[in-house]
């Protein structure tokens, strides 16, 4: 920030912004002394961000007043959360404090402040710590803190949001190192968040900046090509609509189509996890139809959707593979539609959501409309989901067996996790992640079940119970009385709550696992070679994540931490390979050196899959490996010998296939 007196072109900006603000806020306020809460904040900040500019030379106060434009028109929230975001950056950027903003506005009003202000301390904690091999405790401590305000007021989440996208729209102003650090942020917290929550439109638009500033040249060549293939097939969207609405007008559906097409963010994601060219990306188009159900009835709402479904089928060729029925089940964050591709008459794919105006809002504007449509009385049998999944937050948050380094594991794994759908003997619908198996579907019923499963029954025929459930299946869970969590059971299980159920079982025998685990440990050395020391327990703990010592050998008692992870981290320690014996693959001991370097994005356990990944390909000998973590980037270098070319290509494909990973190339030594 920089401080320049403002001159009249600033003043009129001002004004011009925050005028722009209130056509919005009137949609959203109930009455004029709403509207006057939220003028009195804008005089407020206005007063306190006074001849302050962002690095773009823009006056301060345009920050907050974007924030609360997003605030109201993306997530839809009210003056309360208007009027907090035009506050949040007072407290910090001024001499005004928590107590004079509660002593203008209400008590609630100021503690949305606080936490945003809070949360903002948190994330600049982590932009000041220098220590890489921190990092990663740092980042989990930070996402523990901000999401216990779910718990609080989720309001303060979704604001920062606000904040993060307007921020992320600035991005360009930044110096790189501040830069590098927020898109890293923004891409393993904020966008999954944003996803969870249900907020697409921002999930969208800081996908489409972090591709802009982290594959530029991508971003550009996508860019022009979704142009040039908008400007071709133009009119033969416009064909491809015309005959639906004309169905749909004559059966008297009230209704509005609107055209979308593909972010060039998930044209690039689809493109490199599916390994296909632009050309091969047959949902670059979608039509969204929105209809004003006939009565408020979620049975009606629900049964005129499948009747516009029909209308369309009578005039296009499904492709049934790509049928996606939301509405019946929707997603685990509430997302509600009807999803069916098509094929056009000038022969390209068309994408068509149905959606009625309120499962629209929802998925435009998540958790918020979530909360308004339950306020005004609207009920579904799938109105709990969004409730469900924060109270299993507010229960991790809770749970002390779990430290903030895993809790970041789970958090993220379950932000960016997909669901399937399964059934109940019964007929019932359960959705459960994706990768799950027929153990954890027990958990998922009841703990108890799950602890006295024995078998399972996939499509009325009898399956272990580590096979892996797909959409559709049906799942009977075979019991017995006597049956009790085996430690066996962790190396299959997906999910979890059915993990920390069989942790937790195992947690009275504690100091017995706790002494196994300190056998396998000391053994792990003697093979190694090594002395036991305080520096390579020091290394174990930090390659698994887990900081207390006791804890570490009851997970490796348990058998959490296997023992080829610790044998790993002890000899990627610095000259570790010529220090400890190795086992040399024959078959390469005199084979062709490389080096090859790698780039990505940092996260929880990258470490353990990229070395996980190369000790599963045969040929393959690290001489040695070094890794480094800066901004929320990582970089890393191995030189290793492979048998032939073949093998060197395939290990690049490889590592390229994992999460996270952004570029692997050959380098000379």
């Amino acid at each position: 920030m920089a401080a320049a007196p403002f001159t009249e072109q600033d003043y009129n900006l001002i004004n011009k912004e925050f005028e722009s603000l209130m056509e919005l806020a009137v949609k959203r306020c109930r009455n004029e002394q709403e509207l006057s809460v939220v003028r009195k904040a804008f005089e407020f900040a206005n007063i306190a961000h006074k001849d302050v500019r962002r690095r773009s030379g823009e006056p301060y106060i345009i920050h907050p007043i974007s924030v609360a434009k997003i605030v109201v028109s993306d997530i839809g929230l009210g003056f309360k959360s208007i009027t907090a975001a035009l506050l949040h950056d007072v407290i910090d950027n001024s001499d005004y404090t928590l107590d004079d903003i509660r002593n203008l506005f209400a008590d609630n009003i100021a503690a949305l402040v606080e936490g945003l202000t809070k949360m903002k301390t948190v994330l600049d904690n982590e932009e000041k710590n220098h220590d890489p091999g921190a990092a990663d405790n740092v980042r989990a401590e930070n996402l523990k803190r901000i999401l216990l305000t779910l718990n609080d007021d989720a309001r303060v989440v979704l604001i920062k949001l606000a904040d993060r996208l307007h921020n992320c729209r600035t991005i360009g102003y930044m110096p790189e190192p501040k830069r590098e650090r927020i898109l890293a942020e923004t891409m393993y917290i904020f966008i999954p968040l944003a996803h969870r929550l249900g907020l697409y439109s921002i999930k969208s638009e800081m996908e489409d900046i972090w591709l802009k500033y982290k594959e530029s040249e991508a971003y550009a060549e996508l860019t022009g090509k979704i142009a040039d293939s908008v400007d071709a097939n133009k009119g033969a969207i416009e064909e491809f609509i015309a005959p639906i609405a004309g169905a749909l007008k004559r059966d008297d559906f009230d209704f509005e189509i609107k055209e979308r097409i593909k972010s060039p963010y998930s044209v690039w994601h689809k493109m490199k996890t599916k390994n296909v060219p632009f050309e091969q990306i047959f949902d670059l188009y979608a039509v969204r139809i929105i209809f004003n159900p006939s009565s408020q009835d979620p049975a009606v709402e629900k049964k005129e959707a499948y009747m516009i479904y029909a209308d369309i089928m009578g005039l296009y060729k499904e492709n049934p593979g790509r049928h996606r029925d939301w509405i019946d089940t929707p997603k685990s964050n509430g997302y509600e539609a009807l999803h069916c591709t098509l094929m056009s008459q000038a022969g390209i794919w068309v994408e068509v959501q149905i959606r009625s105006r309120r499962m629209d809002d929802i998925a435009e504007k998540g958790i918020a409309a979530h909360w308004a449509y339950k306020r005004g009385g609207y009920a579904s049998e799938n109105e709990s989901k969004m409730d469900k999944w924060l109270s299993q937050v507010k229960d991790i948050l809770a749970s002390k067996d779990i430290d903030a380094i895993e809790f970041l594991n789970i958090f993220h794994s379950d932000l960016i996790a997909t669901d399937i759908v399964v059934f109940s003997p019964k007929g019932d619908q359960v959705s459960i992640p994706n990768g799950a198996t027929a153990h954890d579907f027990a958990y998922y019923i009841h703990s108890d079940i799950g602890d006295r499963a024995v078998a399972a029954k996939i499509n009325k025929k009898i399956a272990p119970l580590s096979q892996v459930l797909k959409t559709g299946d049906q799942i009977e869970i075979i019991t017995s009385q006597t049956s009790h969590p085996y430690k066996e059971w962790l190396k299959y299980l997906k999910t979890r709550n059915a993990r920390s159920k069989v942790v937790s079982y195992f947690r009275s025998a504690r100091e017995s696992f706790i002494g196994e685990g300190r056998e396998i440990y000391n053994d792990t050395l003697r093979s190694l070679g090594i002395s036991p020391s305080h520096d390579y327990l020091r290394t174990a703990l930090e390659s698994t994540q887990v900081r207390d010592s006791e804890e570490f050998f009851f997970r490796v008692g348990l058998g959490l931490i296997p023992g080829d992870s610790i044998r790993k981290a002890l000899v990627c320690l610095d000259n570790g390979p010529q220090t400890a014996p190795t086992a040399v693959d024959a078959s390469v001991s005199n084979g062709v050196p490389v080096h090859i370097r790698l780039r990505g994005l940092d996260r929880i356990g990258l470490l353990n899959d990229i070395t996980g990944c190369l000790s599963l390909i045969k040929g393959v000998n690290i001489t040695k490996l070094g890794m480094g973590s800066e901004n929320g980037m990582v970089e890393g270098s191995f030189e290793m010998t492979v048998s032939d070319r073949d093998s060197l290509v395939h290990i690049i494909n490889e590592l390229k296939k994992i999460n996270g990973i952004q570029d692997v190339a050959r380098t000379d030594i």
